[in-house]
């Protein structure tokens, strides 16, 4: 028997080999607004459970082996524990010894034939909520580990009339459940950007999970986007909950949008055109309810140009654009931002109160930032470290001057005839350069994966040795 129920009922498999036994349960259960599902044998309860993905199993102990036993239900028991779904045993030759074999077993617990309608049903919802509260934990601590690294980042500055525009769009947009394209040279601050417009939505008390695109392997792309069963792969031995359902009623921030390959582009446009992913192993689909922030630092219109891109998962992204300015060009936030993680590095590295002196402040605004928002960090960072007084001198930030600084400051005047493309070049040469071509720590420098960079080198051929 399989009932006809609301796609938020909570699925209950029972495995027993007497049609009378599965009938009254299904009758007791369905009154009670559960998903009932039935199964006669366990010869094939493994398949019966990737079928129905059932949120709790009642299972008889005793089928055509014997009668009392109880061995045949104590044999199948570890097949459906393994799948991280709680059991409840039942049979009419309970003992105190067969109790305690089924939860040595990792049974939930147990009930004997007839048994008591009300400790059944109270037996059930308990389990099942207890296999919720499980899974939040373990979603709970997916998201902390995810956001553990940003508690330290830079905080949000427009003090620069630049800034204060992209600020006011940002309170405009954020409100919204529209998609956002993110653009901006490397190190500028999207991710920051990204949970600003999360903080001010609708969704701010919800997740929000981000993921870069790039570090992503092919064979495990569905995988972090939409989870797994346990057993669904070789290496899959525990169910993994994906970015989607972390995300869910909340906010995915997708980075470096433009390194996914097109081959998995289709699969990640399904999600975003219809809501509906399946996790890899199941066959139940599900509705994602989440808001979509991408970025990155390529010219997507260019990749779509060149058939690298999808041009109808472009439209599904950049419902709205926004554009991160350089470092270089928010001269009046580079005093407040370095000043920030001046006391951020003070604390960490438990150094006395410091403070910028005016020249080291002068060599600060005249420089130009190739790195932006991750090279002025890692810039004070180093001058905290190295630094014996109170007070951070030009000398002590070690930043090119004189001819080196003028170099640059042409530079960057002339970038406004320079195309994206001739800029990320520029910017990969110099990582190379200034890690001796070595491209694990030319990319951490980037801040790309070196799945990444080989395809920007390769776009752009640039020659490199390893």
């Amino acid at each position: 028997m399989t009932s006809d129920f609301l796609p938020t009922a909570k699925r209950i498999l029972i495995v027993d080999d007497n049609a009378d036994i599965r009938l009254a349960l299904s009758m007791l259960l369905l009154e009670h607004n559960y998903a009932v599902f039935e199964a006669d044998a366990v010869d094939n309860i493994e398949q019966r459970i990737n079928e129905v993905e059932p949120d709790l199993v009642l299972l008889d102990m005793n089928f055509s082996l014997d009668t009392t036993s109880g061995q045949e239900g104590l044999q199948a028991l570890p097949k459906i524990v393994s799948c991280q779904i709680p059991v409840v045993l039942m049979t009419a030759w309970g003992s105190v010894d067969l109790a305690v074999q089924g939860m040595q077993l990792g049974a939930a617990d147990f009930i004997e034939k007839p048994w008591d309608k009300h400790r059944l049903l109270q037996i059930i919802e308990k389990h099942i909520e207890l296999k919720q509260l499980v899974q939040q934990n373990t979603t709970m601590r997916q998201i902390i580990a995810e956001q553990h690294s940003n508690t330290d980042g830079p905080k949000w500055v427009a003090e620069s009339e630049v800034m204060k525009t992209l600020d006011r769009i940002v309170s405009q947009v954020a409100g919204s459940d529209a998609s956002i394209l993110i653009t901006g040279d490397n190190g500028t601050g999207k991710s920051m950007l990204a949970q600003r417009i999360h903080q001010m939505s609708h969704r701010q008390s919800n997740p929000f999970v981000s993921l870069n695109m790039g570090s992503v392997p092919e064979t495990l792309f569905e995988s972090e986007l939409f989870g797994h069963k346990k057993g669904a792969f070789t290496d899959a031995k525990i169910n993994r909950v994906g970015r989607f359902e972390l995300a869910e009623k909340g906010t995915l921030f997708l980075d470096e949008i433009g390194t996914l390959p097109n081959t998995l582009q289709p699969k990640l446009l399904r999600v975003l055109e219809s809501g509906e992913y399946e996790i890899l192993g199941s066959s139940q689909t599900r509705n994602a309810n989440v808001r979509i922030i991408s970025a990155t630092n390529a010219d997507l219109q260019a990749s779509v140009d060149n058939g690298t891109f999808r041009r109808d998962l472009l439209f599904r992204l950049n419902t709205l654009v926004l554009t991160l300015p350089p470092l270089r060009e928010r001269q009046a936030d580079i005093i407040i931002l370095a000043e920030h993680f001046l006391t951020i590095y003070s604390k960490q590295y438990k150094k006395p109160a410091m403070t910028i002196s005016d020249e080291a402040k002068s060599v600060l605004k005249s420089y130009a930032w190739p790195g932006n928002l991750r090279e002025l960090r890692q810039v004070i960072e180093r001058a905290v470290l190295l630094n014996s007084d109170d007070k951070i001198t030009r000398h002590a930030l070690m930043l090119p001057t004189s001819e080196v600084a003028q170099e640059t400051r042409e530079s960057s005047s002339n970038s406004s005839v320079q195309t994206l493309d001739e800029v990320e070049k520029r910017a990969i040469i110099k990582a190379l350069e200034t890690c001796g071509n070595n491209i694990a720590q030319a990319a951490s420098l980037l801040d790309i994966s070196r799945g990444a960079l080989y395809r920007r080198l390769d776009k752009y051929t640039i020659n490199y040795d390893l």
